[in-house]
C-alpha cells in the first residue's frame, strides 16, 4: 500500500533527511496552488475524497466498468478512439486551425502553442500526413478537432479522403459543435470515409440551442456509422444532464463522453459568478502536461459518477464514458518513458506509466546496503552527498524486517538540448510489510 505524504502526516516521517525530501516536494506542491491562486479562481476546501471513493464503489457493484486505474469509466460501450487515447500509440489527432465562431467561456484552445496565429492561417493537414507517413509513421487511429473543422469544409474533406488512401483502414473521427452540419457534408464526410462524429452540446445554452444540435445528432446519424457526443460536465447541472441521456438515448446515438469540466486559465469571472471552484487537488502528480485543458473544477467528477450510476439504474442503452482530466494525460507520460533505456533500479510501471524507485536515506542505508551486498543484488544506487539509496521496487518486501522507512519516487524522462535524464516528480511513503510490487506499482 502507498501512502501519499501531505502536510498533515509529513511529521510522521522519523527520518531526518527523508522528511527533509518530503518537505521540499509538498513546498513544491504548495507553490504550484499558490501560483494557481493568482488566476482568481479559489481552490475548494473540500476534497470530497470519501464521496467520490463512495461512488466509486457503487459503480465497481453495479457494473460499471474501470480502465486506466480508474480514469477512465464506462458503461455499456466505449468508443476504440478513447481506447486508443490511453497511450496514443498509432494515434495522431490533427487540427486545420484553431478558428471557431463560438465563444464558450470555458474554451482552453487559447492555450494551445501559437493560438493567434492558427486562429487566422491553416495548417497543410494533408502535406503534415505525408510527412509522417514518408518518416514510418503507422496509424489506426485518426482524428480532426479545431477550432472548428468545418470551418475549412473542402480541406477537411480531401483531408479525410487522402487519410483513407495513405493508411487505408484507418480509423477517421471528427469532433465539431454540428452548427455547420447539413445532408450535404454529412454525405461528403461519408463518401470521404469518416467513421465517427462527436458533437458538443453546451448545458449553458438555452432549450432551442440544445433543439438545434439534437436535431443535428439525429441528421447525422443517417450518415455516419458512429454518432457521439462529448461535452464538459458542469457541476451544477445533474438534473439536466439526466434529461439530456434519456433524448440521446430515444436517438440512439452510439455513446456520450463525459468529460471532467476544466477551468482553462482565462478570465475568471465566469466561473466566480457561477460559484465554481477548483478541485483541491488539481493533479494527482504535478507536472507540466501537453494536454491544454486547464485546471480541474470541484464536483464535476461528482456528477459524472451521478451520470454513469443514472445510466444503469434508467437502463439507458447507450455508451456513457467519464473521461477524467488525470485520463487526458497518460498519453503523454507514455510517449516520454516507454521503450526507454534506463538504469536497472528503475521501473516502467504498467499502471501510470511513470518510472518507480525506492529509496532509503540517511541513517537507514546502512543496513540496507549490507543487505543488497550480501545478497548480491545490483539493482541500486547509492548517492552518498544527497544520502539516499535507490533502488528496484521488487525489493522494497524484502525489507520488511529491518526498522527503516522507505519512500517510492514517481520520475518521468524528460529531454533538454539533446540529453535524457530522469526527473523526480513526487516521493511517496510505504510500508514494506505492507507493500504488494503488481498491485501497488
Amino acid at each position: 500500500m502507498i501512502i501519499e505524504i501531505t502536510p498533515e502526516n509529513v511529521d510522521s516521517i522519523k527520518n531526518p533527511v527523508f522528511s527533509s525530501f518530503a518537505k521540499t516536494y509538498l513546498q513544491i506542491y504548495a507553490d504550484f496552488l499558490s501560483q494557481i491562486g493568482q488566476f482568481g479562481v479559489w481552490l475548494d476546501s473540500d476534497d470530497y475524497q470519501k464521496e467520490t471513493e463512495a461512488k466509486y464503489e457503487a459503480l465497481r457493484k453495479k457494473g460499471a466498468l474501470f480502465r486506466n486505474e480508474g480514469k477512465s469509466i464506462y458503461v455499456n460501450a466505449i468508443s476504440p478512439a478513447c481506447i486508443a487515447c490511453q497511450t496514443g500509440v498509432e494515434s495522431e489527432t490533427f487540427f486545420i486551425s484553431l478558428k471557431c465562431h463560438r465563444e464558450c467561456y470555458f474554451c482552453f484552445n487559447p492555450n494551445q502553442v501559437n493560438y493567434e496565429y492558427y486562429s487566422q492561417h491553416e495548417r497543410d493537414l494533408i502535406a503534415e500526413l505525408d510527412q509522417l507517413h514518408a518518416g514510418g509513421l503507422n496509424l489506426k487511429h485518426l482524428a480532426v478537432t479545431g477550432g472548428e473543422p468545418l470551418l475549412h469544409r473542402e480541406h477537411l474533406v480531401h483531408f479525410f479522403a487522402h487519410a483513407g488512401k495513405r493508411y487505408p483502414g484507418v480509423y477517421k473521427r471528427l469532433y465539431t459543435c454540428g452548427d455547420h452540419l447539413n445532408a450535404e457534408i454529412l454525405q461528403e464526410l461519408k463518401d470521404a470515409g469518416l467513421q465517427e462524429i462527436r458533437l458538443s452540446i453546451r448545458m449553458h445554452d438555452l432549450d432551442q440551442g440544445h433543439r438545434h444540435t439534437l436535431q443535428r445528432i439525429a441528421l447525422a446519424k443517417e450518415y455516419i456509422r458512429s454518432v457521439m457526443v462529448e461535452m464538459p460536465v458542469l457541476p451544477d447541472r445533474l438534473e439536466a444532464m439526466k434529461k439530456l441521456l434519456l433524448e440521446l438515448n430515444d436517438l440512439q446515438i452510439d455513446s456520450i463522453n463525459l468529460l471532467e469540466f476544466c477551468y482553462p486559465f482565462s478570465d475568471p469571472t465566469a466561473y466566480n459568478e457561477r460559484g465554481f471552484k477548483l478541485k483541491k487537488r488539481p493533479y494527482q502528480i504535478p507536472y507540466n502536461y501537453w494536454y491544454a485543458g486547464g485546471l480541474p473544477i470541484a464536483q464535476s467528477e461528482l456528477v459524472c459518477l451521478d451520470l454513469l450510476d443514472f445510466a444503469i439504474e434508467a437502463n439507458i442503452m447507450i455508451g456513457v464514458h467519464y473521461c477524467s482530466l488525470e485520463n487526458k494525460f497518460t498519453a503523454q507520460i507514455y510517449e516520454l518513458n516507454a521503450g526507454k533505456t534506463v538504469p536497472g533500479y528503475m521501473y516502467f510501471s504498467p499502471r501510470d506509466y511513470f518510472y518507480k524507485s525506492a529509496k532509503v536515506f540517511g541513517k537507514d542505508i546502512p543496513q540496507v546496503l549490507a543487505y543488497f551486498e550480501r545478497k548480491k543484488l545490483l539493482d541500486y544506487h547509492h548517492n552518498e552527498q544527497l544520502q539516499y539509496l535507490e533502488f528496484h521496487v521488487k525489493y522494497v518486501k524484502r525489507l520488511m524486517k529491518m526498522d527503516v522507512e522507505v519512500g517510492i519516487a514517481t520520475s518521468v524522462i524528460e529531454t533538454r538540448e539533446g540529453d535524457s535524464y530522469m526527473r523526480e516528480l513526487k516521493l511517496d511513503l510505504v510500508r514494506p510489510d505492507k507493500f504488494e510490487f503488481r498491485r501497488d506499482v
